[in-house]
């Protein structure tokens, strides 16, 4: 399975994402400490980064896909073409794909925890309110099935609800036919995710 969060910078998607990652056995692939790592590395302000880190981690995610275990991408995903780029991904490996969308509906909240987050990415800068907002109409018209969760909840309630409907949509899925290794390993993840 390919679980991709999305939602606005600061609105706790990398915590849930964190969360989700140990609640599953989940290796969780962020774009951002991508992103970061490529500055580091030497390459420029002026070089699309932010574009070659969705590449990066679509890549890995393949690799992830390829040995049939599930894994988690955290990005911002506010753009129709960087989902696009996830549901093809779930497509070449034949494999459910699930957005987890996370907002925050306190604006208050949410803009504090964006002014006052503390994330150890030397060389990729944080991002300010106004660009932010201006970010929402990437989301705008978004049709497809998702699970929102409110980061105003507790962490242990959102991943409670995410966990849940995972479980669901496997239970209405149906059962596609793979190897037996794949289909065992499908199995234990679908027990795990209705425990």
């Amino acid at each position: 399975m390919l679980i991709v969060m999305s939602g606005l910078p600061g609105t706790g998607k990398s915590t849930l994402a964190r969360a989700l990652g140990k609640e599953l056995g989940a290796p969780v692939l962020s774009v951002d400490p991508a992103e970061a790592a490529m500055r580091r590395s030497g390459v420029g302000r002026d070089q699309p980064t932010g574009l070659a880190a969705y590449v990066v981690v679509e890549a890995l995610a393949s690799d992830v896909l390829a040995l049939g275990l599930p894994v988690i991408v955290d990005a911002v995903n506010d753009a129709r073409e960087a989902r696009d780029r996830w549901r093809g991904l779930a497509d070449r490996h034949d494999r459910p794909l699930r957005f987890v969308h996370v907002v925050c509906s306190d604006a208050d909240l949410h803009r504090h925890r964006l002014e006052n987050r503390t994330r150890d990415l030397p060389g990729l800068a944080e991002p300010g309110w106004e660009s932010v907002e201006a970010r929402r109409i990437g989301f705008a018209g978004w049709t497809g099935e998702r699970i929102v969760v409110d980061s105003v909840r507790p962490l242990a309630d959102n991943v409670r609800a995410v966990v849940d409907g995972l479980a669901a949509d496997r239970r209405t899925a149906g059962v596609r036919e793979f190897s037996p290794e794949i289909a065992d390993r499908d199995a234990g993840l679908l027990r795990r995710l209705a425990e």
